[in-house]
């Protein structure tokens, strides 16, 4: 039998997506599984094993029809579709998927899906922030598996760990001193972004009272972010991933950061979530979003957010002056990212 799954359209949403997609594996051993995947968020699950194909789908009208007319061919008898969006269930019923599971929040997709689970909601009947990670699971348990528990779990190819390498050779770590990783970038919106000059007393902080090494990760777009914070800092153990010598950025690059580093300061963006599935500590920034949606009860994990009258508020750009982030300040990061460390399991085996 062949089934479709098609994956969510964020970073995060695909890490916290991998218990069910292992679980998906494990029931349907002797199937083939097709991923449907966005092509920016591919590289997210490179190395792993759980498919047998995978097919890049744009967000455009001959995205939708050159994934459906694949499918087709391939007839599978079952659509998993974890993403909210009307796209992929249209996509999968022009597909001709026979079964197609997944959340319905509007009467359109309720009409595309087959079998239609209900979004969390209160007793007044309004949908209420409930972690992305547990809807993920039900569609899972609907499709037949087993409780797919919520260890998130990601993979790396050979060429990820030798560039990360080459990485840690460009900044001079030594293999016996702490390596701590800052993430200062959010592709939501500059909402979400704290204050470059709190990112820099932070790594200040990090070096001069505990003598880290600490790499500020980056993607594409933020690399003069990330050379702004090591420079300011001017210290020679911080260093950007964008620095000159460095190898280009990417998400598996990304990926091999954090599973080698001690812990990770980040925003609430899709990294916060590598650092869950390779078991490193890991401090997250709230600001404009709610905690519940993304929730994955990882337990070397701190939650920061100020509670201020005008959020969370979920948008992109703030309209105001900022006030969930800027009043979050460098020494409560820093003392959450202490307490994780000397609790740290990979710090023991470091000693």
């Amino acid at each position: 039998m062949n089934l479709a799954v098609f994956l969510p359209n964020w970073i995060g949403d695909v890490v916290m997506a991998t218990p069910a997609l292992r679980a998906l594996r494990q029931t349907f051993r002797n199937d083939r599984l097709i991923a449907v995947v966005r092509p920016y968020v591919a590289g997210v699950l490179d190395g792993c094993h759980w498919f047998d194909e995978v097919l890049l789908a744009t967000a455009d009208l001959s995205g939708v029809w050159q994934v459906a007319r694949r499918l087709r061919q391939l007839k599978p008898a079952l659509a998993v579709l974890l993403p909210n969006s009307i796209r992929s269930a249209l996509t999968a019923r022009l597909a001709g998927c026979r079964r197609r599971i997944g959340i319905v929040r509007d009467p359109v997709r309720r009409w595309l899906v087959t079998d239609a689970l209900d979004p969390v909601r209160n007793e007044h009947g309004k949908i209420t922030p409930s972690p992305a990670i547990d809807d993920y699971n039900r569609i899972a348990r609907v499709a037949g598996c087993s409780p797919p528990g919520n260890r998130m779990e990601l993979f790396t190819t050979r060429n990820d760990e030798e560039t990360a390498d080459a990485v840690w050779r460009r900044a001079g770590f030594a293999a016996n001193r702490e390596v701590i990783c800052l993430n200062p970038g959010a592709a939501f919106g500059s909402a979400k972004f704290w204050p470059v000059q709190y990112f820099i007393d932070l790594a200040e902080r990090f070096v001069r009272r505990r003598g880290s090494q600490v790499l500020v990760l980056c993607g594409p777009a933020e690399r003069d972010l990330a050379r702004q914070i090591a420079g300011t800092v001017g210290h020679p153990s911080v260093i950007a991933l964008s620095a000159e010598g460095m190898p280009p950025p990417s998400l598996g690059l990304t990926k091999a950061c954090v599973r080698r580093c001690d812990l990770l300061v980040t925003t609430d963006s899709g990294p916060r979530h590598f650092a869950a599935a390779f078991g490193r500590p890991v401090v997250t920034l709230f600001g404009p979003t709610h905690i519940a949606w993304t929730e994955t009860y990882y337990p070397l994990a701190i939650h920061l957010q100020k509670q201020v009258d005008c959020g969370p508020c979920q948008r992109r750009v703030c309209p105001l002056d900022h006030r969930c982030m800027t009043q979050l300040l460098p020494s409560e990061v820093a003392a959450a990212a202490e307490r994780l460390l000397e609790n740290s399991p990979v710090r023991r085996a470091r000693a």
